[in-house]
């Protein structure tokens, strides 16, 4: 019997140096580990240990025969990656990183950010240093898009907060939520109170269709939707037209498959997570029966990922429709659908769309219709969202990648409601250079760069530093780098000691922001949504405004 990684995989790679045979695959030094959707175990080489299921911090690893038949494929697609990828010892790719002389003092580290890039990066720095971190946010509560992100139907994914909960619990790291950076603190006066600062404020803003009648009421980006139903407080107020049958969704990648799940799926299931509850009221009176999915692409070039595609078809009373004639491929998918070395995530997407096309939907369910090569054009109504037109594309060859273009073939789609879900993008921050046209703040491994200089003491990690690639785990390898940048900095003397120490820093921002909330005050937040929640059957009931939660702060 072996293990097997299943859907929920974050890719931190936690699992990777706990195999003592070392048969999980990609590790975090070889070059496919940038793209992989998940992590594999090797069936042939596990020898039915467990390390990787204690180390796992999503719960998504299950012994072969514990696989329920939502996830009986995994078994498949584990093995699948092994003949593509043989597995060669690498044992020698991990070394340990220098750790500073006791001699050099503690380091002190601002990270701005509380989400998935900035915890690994403070788990990081933790773990290598002497040090004090200071993790600061401005609102009251941590952990970023796992909290605000993460669909509500996906809790086991939100369990890396577990891990962080359990590497933050010394006082070595102290939490300054509620507190924003160009507001209550500057740049600068943060650098005299820390030998450096890591930027890890993520990617808050979404990219835009640029099409006639995109600011139409009716009109909205994921990125919003999503936020609301989480319950995120800056957007708890919107409001979404749910009254009509049809939602055109433009993108298809995962973000555009958690909104379609959230749409659709029956709302007593929803009740059991912990979505917010203004969502939940909103989703038992919505008219959805059916969203539709846009993607400029064929099906080999889709956006998600083959788990989040397979795990539709288990939906209950949901159908995932998909036309046959959009499945003909180009010459050029073609071959590389029958190329050998075609990766078997690929592929198995092909395959699965060739399942949903091949069923016959159900009139009186709910469904999710995916469309291929296709995009907007246009938005059209009088005074709000009626319909969306869309143009027919082919994949075209230029400058050898291949390319959506359009064939001049249109139509127009009936709908009152369009989210669209193409991209996040970062926003610049005060006093840190900014490349507007990535969306990035510029950096080599993680040394902010102004120019071809690097900023003494900045730093950057997460999407703010490479842009929106990757899952919560991808966070990880890219803390770590930037991390070992920040410590080979330290341990040269290229940082300036502060000359503010933490009982100054304290100080100052309890003068400039009187409703601070530290780390008492979150666990105060924590205790009563998990009590809220626990009475209504349910994870957690969320606070979604900024008053209830300050006044939880203080309870």
């Amino acid at each position: 019997m072996a293990y097997v990684i299943t859907q929920r995989c974050c890719n931190d790679a936690s699992c990777v140096p706990e195999c003592p045979v070392d048969c999980i695959r990609p590790t975090p030094d070889q070059r496919e580990f940038a793209q992989t959707e998940q992590l594999y175990i090797d069936p042939d080489t596990c020898i039915d240990c467990g390390a990787c299921v204690d180390a796992c911090p999503v719960e998504a690893i299950f012994a072969e025969e514990d696989l329920t038949a939502s996830l009986a494929r995994y078994r498949d697609m584990n093995a699948a990656w092994f003949q593509r990828h043989p597995l060669e010892a690498n044992f020698d790719a991990i070394a340990v990183p220098p750790r500073p002389s006791k001699d050099l003092g503690t380091l002190r580290v601002a990270i701005v950010g509380a989400g998935p890039a900035a915890c690994y990066a403070a788990e990081e720095l933790l773990r290598r240093a002497d040090v004090e971190v200071e993790m600061i946010d401005r609102l009251p509560t941590p952990y970023g898009l796992v909290r605000a992100g993460v669909a509500p139907d996906h809790q086991g994914t939100k369990g890396v907060a577990k891990m962080f909960e359990s590497a933050f619990r010394r006082d070595t790291l102290q939490y300054y939520l509620n507190v924003e950076v160009g507001k209550h603190i500057s740049h600068d006066e943060l650098l005299a109170h820390h030998h450096a600062v890591i930027y890890a404020v993520g990617a808050a803003t979404d990219r835009h269709l640029g099409v006639p009648g995109e600011d139409l009421p009716g009109s909205h980006s994921a990125t919003e939707f999503v936020a609301w139903y989480n319950g995120h407080p800056d957007f708890a107020d919107r409001e979404f037209d749910l009254s009509g049958e049809r939602v055109v969704l433009v993108g298809n990648g995962n973000v555009a498959l958690d909104v379609a799940r959230v749409l659709t799926t029956d709302p007593d299931e929803l009740a059991k997570t912990d979505i917010a509850d203004h969502a939940l009221e909103a989703l038992r009176r919505s008219n959805v029966r059916e969203v539709v999915v846009l993607g400029r692409r064929g099906p080999l070039q889709a956006a998600y990922s083959s788990p989040e595609f397979l795990a539709l078809g288990y939906m209950k009373n949901v159908d995932i429709v998909v036309d046959p004639a959009e499945l003909d491929l180009d010459p050029v998918s073609q071959a590389a659908l029958d190329d050998p070395e075609i990766e078997p995530s690929v592929q198995l997407k092909y395959q699965l769309a060739k399942e949903y096309a091949a069923k016959e939907p159900n009139p009186d369910r709910r469904r999710i219709v995916f469309r291929y090569l296709a995009s907007p054009t246009a938005v059209l109504g009088a005074g709000k969202v009626e319909a969306v037109e869309i143009a027919r594309n082919e994949l075209v060859v230029e400058n050898g990648r291949e390319v959506a273009r359009s064939t001049g073939e249109t139509e127009t789609l009936p709908t009152g409601l369009i989210l669209r879900s193409i991209g996040y993008r970062g926003t610049a921050v005060a006093d840190v250079p900014f490349d507007e046209q990535s969306g990035t703040i510029p950096n080599d491994q993680g040394r902010v760069l102004n120019g071809a200089a690097p900023v003494p003491g900045v730093y950057v990690s997460g999407w703010i530093k490479r842009g929106p690639r990757g899952v919560i785990g991808s966070n990880r390898v890219d803390a770590q780098e930037t991390v070992e940048q920040l410590i080979a900095d330290f341990i040269s003397g290229a940082l300036t000691a502060p000359t503010g120490d933490r009982a100054a820093l304290q100080a100052l921002l309890a003068e400039r922001q009187p409703e601070l909330v530290g780390r008492e005050g979150w666990k105060s937040i924590d205790a009563a949504e998990r009590s809220a929640g626990k009475a209504a059957g349910r994870p957690r009931v969320k606070f979604t405004s900024l008053s209830d939660m300050l006044k939880a702060a203080q309870d």
